[in-house]
């Protein structure tokens, strides 16, 4: 069987977890307006509650898909192997996709990918078109991004940090709000992914009451070229997809930009200054990128 190698990805601002054992939470959170949904079978499930999220979102996904949803899902792993009832359960034309937790490295995105394939195969979807979207939690993941970012069905990978979660568990760091303790690994999750051509993924913002706090927290990833955050609550939907949008100044910035580099090009001129700045050929694609951006999130 030939396996599809999946297009990129379309940008995520805003991956919002939804615990998979609720299944009012799962119908109201699409008025959040998140890019994507998480639906977890994993750490906000209770253990004697696994089996029955997993059949609730089993039953989702397709009425998810009717309300143009992007829906990803998160399986449990065990100490040695990721959960393939879960795979089988969820794969299909209405899940975009799998999350999959502290991966060691590589080995277990290509262990993933095989059960991937033979769930596609048995549910009669086309081989290689899940996605799957790694969250580097172990210091070996982080160790090996790039290589795990190379996989074929990864499109996006996370570099996200937490108080008291896995990843400053595997690391031993001390988390602050500044965020100094993961300036490092946060960009070799950037830089990872964007040598590979995939999205970074940044978060999480555990204290979902302090918008405030999300909010700066949202433009330091931004700033280290993050494309999105994971977010644990509704109320950050709305935060997320601000911070990572190109604002309305922004856009007639670049516009402006653009304008005045064909000035100079018509002049013959390759630069010029604008807004005080030198600019030339570079900027204007960058200029580009970023309009075609907002368009992309305003339709």
């Amino acid at each position: 069987m030939e396996m599809k190698t999946p297009t990129p990805m379309k940008p995520i601002r805003s991956f919002l977890f939804v615990p998979g054992n609720k299944p009012t939470w799962i119908e109201k959170v699409i008025d959040s307006k998140a890019d994507a949904l998480i639906l977890d079978l994993e750490d906000s499930v209770p253990m004697d509650a696994k089996k029955e999220a997993r059949e609730i979102v089993k039953s989702k996904l397709a009425w998810l898909a009717e309300q143009k949803q992007r829906t990803f899902v998160r399986i449990n792993r065990s100490p040695h192997l990721y959960d393939f009832d879960d795979i089988l359960a969820v794969v299909g034309p209405h899940v975009e996709g799998i999350v999959i937790s502290k991966p060691c490295g590589p080995e277990d995105v290509d262990c993933v990918s095989m059960m991937l394939s033979e769930a596609e195969y048995r549910n009669g979807a086309e081989i290689g078109t899940t996605r799957v979207v790694p969250l580097l939690e172990t210091a070996r993941a982080l160790h090996f991004a790039y290589e795990i970012a190379l996989r074929e069905r990864v499109s996006a990978l996370v570099g996200a940090t937490a108080k008291n979660a896995d990843v400053a568990r595997a690391l031993g760091y001390v988390w602050s709000p500044e965020g100094r303790e993961s300036l490092y690994f946060k960009s070799r999750a950037v830089m990872a992914a964007r040598a590979a051509g995939k999205l970074p993924i940044g978060g999480v913002w555990q204290q979902v009451r302090d918008l405030d706090g999300l909010r700066a927290s949202a433009l330091k990833d931004r700033a280290l070229g993050m494309t999105g955050e994971l977010l644990l609550h509704p109320s950050n939907v709305a935060t997320a997809n601000e911070v990572y949008s190109p604002s309305a100044d922004e856009v007639a910035f670049y516009e402006g930009m653009i304008a005045a580099l064909d000035k100079a090009q018509a002049e013959g001129r390759a630069s010029t200054i604008y807004d005080g700045e030198h600019i030339d050929i570079a900027h204007a694609k960058t200029a580009r990128e970023i309009i075609e951006l907002a368009r992309a999130y305003n339709k």
